[in-house]
C-alpha cells in the first residue's frame, strides 16, 4: 500500500510498474479518494506493456490488514525556502490519526516512511504503531547516497555502481559523507580526490534537493526509484546494505546508517568505525533529531 498519491507517491507507483518487482498487488490511498482512483486507473493503462504486472486498486486504511509493506508519503509538501524540519508540526498531527487507523485494521507488516522530516516521522510512526523497531524504517539517506555516488562517479569517470559510499545521519541539513569507508574497488576515495573535491561532492549530496525544489517545486523521481529499490530488497529478502533510517539503540533515534535489510525489515545496523570528525558530525545530527522529537513529545 502507498499512502499518499501526490507527486512522490505517484512516482513510487510508476517506478514500481517500470521495474522488475515481487509486488503482486498495489493499493493506493489518499485523503483525496478521487485522486487515488485516478492514479490507479492511469497506472493500470500501462500494465499491458510494463515489465511488471500487478493488481492495482484504490482503497482505504481498512485494506492495510493484509499488506506486507505500507509506504507512507502522505503529509504537507516541502515548499521552496522551507526546511524539512519546518514540516514537523504539520505532519506530526497528520501521522498520529493515520497510524492509529492503519493499526486498527490489524496491520502487522513493515512501515516504510518517506514523509519529511523523514527520520522524525519514522520515529513517530514507531511510537504510534507499537511495532518493533525492525519493522518500522525510513527511506533514510538512500537517495542522498545515490546522489553522492553519482557525483563521485562524475569526478572519477566511472559507473556509479562501482562506487561504494554513504551519506549518513539525518536526512537533512546535518547529514554528511562517510569518507572513512568510501571506496572504489577497495581504494579509499579520499586518497584519490583532493579535499576541495570531497567537500563539493558532500555539499552536492546534502543540498541538491533544495536546488531541485527551487527549480521545479518538488523532488519525486529520484526518491520514487529509491523507494522501489528498498521495497524490492525487503520482498526479495536480498539482505542488501542500504543507508535506510533505522533505529539506533545507543542514541534512541532513527537516522540514516548502513543497515542490512531483508524480508523482516532491519536485520542489523552495521558496526562501523568512524573517524573522530565523523563521530562529532554524527552526534550533531543525532542532537538535531533529538531536539526535533522533544518539540513534539
Amino acid at each position: 500500500m502507498i499512502v499518499g498519491t501526490g507527486n512522490v507517491g505517484a512516482s513510487i507507483a510508476y517506478s514500481m510498474i517500470n521495474q522488475r518487482t515481487a509486488v503482486n498487488e498495489l493499493i493506493l490511498t489518499d485523503i483525496n479518494a478521487a485522486d487515488a482512483v485516478g492514479e490507479a486507473l492511469d497506472l493500470n493503462d500501462a500494465l499491458a506493456v510494463a515489465p511488471s504486472f500487478m493488481k492495482i486498486t484504490a482503497g482505504d486504511y481498512s485494506d492495510a490488514k493484509d499488506c506486507d509493506i505500507i509506504v507512507i508519503t502522505a503529509g504537507a509538501p516541502q515548499k521552496p525556502g522551507e526546511t524539512r524540519m519546518d514540516l514537523l508540526h504539520k505532519n506530526a498531527d497528520i501521522f498520529k490519526e493515520m497510524i492509529e487507523k492503519i493499526m486498527s485494521s490489524g496491520f502487522s507488516g513493515i512501515f516504510l516512511v518517506v514523509t519529511n522530516p523523514m527520520d522524525v516521522m519514522t520515529y513517530l510512526t514507531w511510537k504510534y504503531s507499537g511495532l518493533p523497531t525492525e519493522k518500522v524504517i525510513g527511506s533514510g539517506t538512500v537517495l542522498d547516497s545515490a546522489r553522492l555516488r553519482r557525483r563521485i562517479a562524475e569526478y572519477l569517470h566511472i559507473h556509479p555502481k562501482s562506487v561504494h559510499a554513504y551519506q549518513i545521519g539525518e536526512h537533512g541539513d546535518t547529514e554528511f559523507a562517510l569518507w572513512s569507508s568510501a571506496n572504489i574497488g577497495g581504494q579509499s576515495i579520499d586518497t584519490i580526490l583532493k579535499t576541495d573535491a570531497l567537500n563539493d561532492i558532500e555539499d552536492y549530496a546534502r543540498t541538491e534537493a533544495y536546488s531541485i525544489i527551487e527549480k521545479k517545486g518538488a523532488t519525486y523521481y529520484g526518491i520514487g526509484t529509491c523507494v522501489v529499490h528498498i521495497v524490492n530488497c525487503i520482498l526479495g529478502d536480498e539482505k542488501r546494505v542500504l543507508s535506510i533510517s533505522s533505529y539506533d539503540d545507543y542514541s534512541g533515534v532513527y537516522n540514516g546508517f548502513p543497515t542490512i535489510v531483508g524480508r523482516n525489515g532491519v536485520i542489523r545496523r552495521l558496526d562501523l568505525k568512524l573517524s573522530e570528525l565523523e563521530g562529532i558530525k554524527l552526534q550533531k545530527s543525532v542532537n538535531a533529531l533529538r531536539d526535533a522529537i522533544k518539540e513534539i513529545e
